[in-house]
């Protein structure tokens, strides 16, 4: 600041070290801001000074860790290779209505949300057309502007009734009144299906329509419901070929029974380290045995259907029914906690005493 209080600012392009202590994501924008105390010299950052960091595409930046678990190197590594997934685009509408998506291997990015109010018909008026002129214009210029036609491998257009028809007709003639070629050399790629509303979370039925799975057979999405849909039948016809819970699933990986293993990511982000160990490594040893390991994104919707099944679920090669003795070991496991839990309360004397006193009832019970 100068006599006359001027303030003059420079700003200074620079590298930083950061110890991260807090972690923000924004799926909408696809950033990734983090915050901690700077642990390297600088020339324009104290020691500790606390700082927040922005990172976002095509930012360069490394990341430093103790311990890497192979899991999040194998997501790294597809995620540099975009090439692997190809993305879908999805559009649900009812009445006035509509999510316009972009779907890839690990996250559902909602790209734009349209609303219009439509009055219903009346005699003699104009003003219900119009409003569904209007909404179909809006929408029309979203797959427009958001949908990478040069990626995608198709576009989903879904609702209830016949709206999905009307809007690709009037989809294919304005294309061809206003020119935009986009539409015009990619309407192969639109695919009309069933939704039950305009909401984002009916993406997930548009999903589950065997006819529309085959035309998206190569995504890693559409795989990933295919396995999820199967292991849901099995749980109905035949119970004994579908486990869940991590004691279940640790029992049948020992028989070599895992197929299939059904896992969702928001496990292998515990704070605790030991924990997400052993999910760590019931992946690798699920790979080793020969099974297929499928990781869910809870930013899916089949990630959080798989979650409320304590997030980690299996499809047996053959059956094992001994589901009823998992369970009572696992009972008598926590029964086991409970009671070395109380044991640890006694005191020597105390404990000697008891166990004096289970000796006399074993001897009473054999006769002696």
């Amino acid at each position: 600041e100068s006599s006359t209080g001027s303030v003059t600012s420079n700003k200074v392009r620079m590298n930083l070290t950061i110890e991260v202590t807090k972690l923000e994501f924004f799926k909408d924008s696809l950033e990734v801001r983090i915050s901690g105390p700077n642990s390297a010299e600088s020339a324009h950052v104290r020691m500790g000074a606390f700082h927040t960091l922005t990172l976002e595409l095509d930012r360069q930046f490394s990341i430093e860790k103790d311990c890497w678990d192979q899991i999040f190197l194998d997501r790294i590594e597809e995620a540099c290779n975009p090439e692997r997934g190809a993305e879908i685009a999805c559009v649900v509408m009812s009445g006035g209505l509509a999510h316009v998506c972009l779907v890839t291997g690990s996250v559902t990015v909602t790209k734009a949300r349209i609303e219009v109010n439509i009055p219903k018909k009346r005699t003699g008026s104009s003003s219900h057309s119009k409003a569904i002129t209007k909404f179909y214009d809006a929408i029309y210029r979203a797959i427009l502007t958001y949908v990478p036609f040069d990626k995608i491998k198709c576009v989903l257009l879904g609702s209830p009734g016949f709206q999905k028809d009307d809007f690709f007709k009037y989809l294919l003639a304005e294309s061809v009144r206003r020119d935009d070629r986009p539409f015009i050399e990619n309407k192969g790629k639109f695919v009309l299906c069933h939704s039950s509303s305009g909401h984002k979370h009916a993406i997930e039925e548009l999903f589950s329509d065997p006819s529309i799975l085959s035309r998206v057979a190569e995504t890693k999405l559409s795989k990933e419901i295919g396995v999820l849909n199967k292991f849901m039948r099995l749980l109905d016809t035949h119970p004994d070929k579908a486990y869940y819970g991590l004691l279940h699933v640790q029992k049948a990986n020992e028989e070599l029974a895992i197929d299939s293993l059904l896992i969702s990511d928001e496990l292998f982000r515990s704070s605790d380290i030991g924990t997400r160990k052993k999910y760590v490594s019931l992946v690798e040893s699920v790979r080793e045995r020969g099974g297929k390991v499928y990781i869910f994104s809870t930013m899916h919707v089949s990630g959080q259907q798989l979650q409320q099944v304590s997030g980690v679920a299996a499809i047996l090669r053959y059956p094992l029914p001994d589901l009823d003795e998992l369970e009572d070991i696992a009972v008598e496991h926590e029964a086991g906690l409970v009671e070395e839990e109380e044991e640890e309360e006694l005191t020597e004397e105390e404990k000697k005493l008891r166990e004096e006193a289970r000796v006399r009832e074993d001897m009473a019970d054999m006769g002696f």
